[in-house]
């Protein structure tokens, strides 16, 4: 029987190899990017102000964590994008810091429109720039990173179909996978269903926001009708013991982010995420940040967060790693690949007593 390792708190869990499945580009920015941005490009922000710029990008203690106040902050976010060399800034940035806190393999989600909007940049043009930049850093951060397109159920179809259309044109290039995202609350995603089916029979990989500001049924309408793999969030899926049953049956995977999770409004606190409900529950559960940027986190805080407050152990938070791995949007022999390198470098660590 392997040896239990002893929790060292943020040193150690800065220390373990990780995995992340659900990060947004948008949400991964730089405050001190944000701010040199604003003043270069004279934004009509507080930048002047530092408390007061923070309040517009980032969630702060005081606030209300409700998903309304969590979005606002992505209406702040789109008037950073205001040149090409920008763009390639936060995407150079975001692998850079996945890097810093021993990240692997990382799935970079981004949402083309809100990338584009704010200075009319073409959608095409605007994902090569993410394309290149991910690939060069990835290699030169030694960070594995694939990307999703990420389209939002608050925003037309229309633009929807655009964005599919140029991931598909990518599909060889890097984007591995199309998501949607944005007001699950008011948008349940019926619209997206026949989206949704042409990009999976095209042959991207389906990941669904489902089940965090809105019910068990958005995860039941993903998995089913949306061709869901895996399912952002997710935790009110425990609301429902038949969702529950079809989610472990068709061997679903669920992105819990858990800080987001309470910033958000979908728990009442940091203690009371389900995700070790979802576990007991036969559920398959990573770990992920979605938003470091606006959750001033990184997936070490995450991961001793799981350990230290919600009870999950040294070897489930192991499991869920290598579990991660396996989940990832790859070959099969890729798969393997990063799910064995990530055993040997536990096995490394236990033989070193670390």
């Amino acid at each position: 029987m392997e040896p239990q390792l002893e929790p060292r708190h943020r040193i150690f869990y800065k220390s373990l190899p990780k995995v992340e499945l659900h990060r947004h580009l948008e949400g991964s920015l730089r405050l001190s990017t944000m701010l040199e941005v604003a003043r270069t490009y004279d934004l009509d922000l507080p930048y002047r102000d530092i408390d007061a710029f923070r309040s517009l990008v980032q969630v702060r203690d005081g606030e209300p964590f409700t998903h309304h106040n969590f979005l606002a902050k992505f209406n702040t976010l789109r008037l950073f994008y205001q040149a090409p060399e920008v763009i390639r800034r936060v995407v150079r940035e975001a692998i850079a810091d996945a890097a810093a806190d021993n990240v692997r393999y990382m799935e970079l989600r981004f949402t083309p429109v809100a990338l584009t909007r704010i200075k009319d940049f073409p959608l095409a043009e605007a994902m090569d720039w993410v394309i290149e930049t991910a690939n060069e850093a990835g290699e030169s951060y030694g960070v594995q990173t694939r990307l999703i397109a990420s389209v939002n159920r608050h925003e037309s179809l229309e633009l929807a179909q655009e964005v599919l259309k140029h991931s598909l044109d990518r599909k060889d290039r890097g984007i591995i996978a199309l998501d949607l995202a944005g007001g699950e609350a008011d948008f349940p995603g019926h619209n997206f269903v026949g989206l949704f089916t042409e990009a999976r029979q095209a042959g991207l990989r389906i990941t669904i926001h489902a089940g965090e500001w809105g019910g068990p049924e958005n995860v039941r309408l993903g998995i089913e009708q949306l061709a869901a793999e895996r399912i952002g969030h997710g935790i009110r899926i425990m609301e429902d013991a038949a969702v529950v049953a079809l989610a472990r049956e068709r061997e679903i995977v669920f992105e819990v982010c858990p800080t987001s999770n309470y910033q958000s409004g979908v728990v009442s606190s940091l203690s009371h995420n389900p995700l070790m409900g979802m576990i007991n529950a036969g559920l398959i559960v990573t770990i992920n940040t979605d938003d470091p940027s606006i959750s001033q986190i990184d997936l070490s805080d995450e991961y001793e967060l799981a350990c230290e407050s919600l009870g999950l152990t040294l070897a489930q938070l192991r499991h869920s790693i290598v579990q991660a791995a396996r989940a990832a949007f790859l070959s099969d022999g890729e798969h393997a690949a990063l799910a064995s390198s990530l055993e040997r470098e536990f096995a490394e660590k236990n033989a070193a007593g670390d």
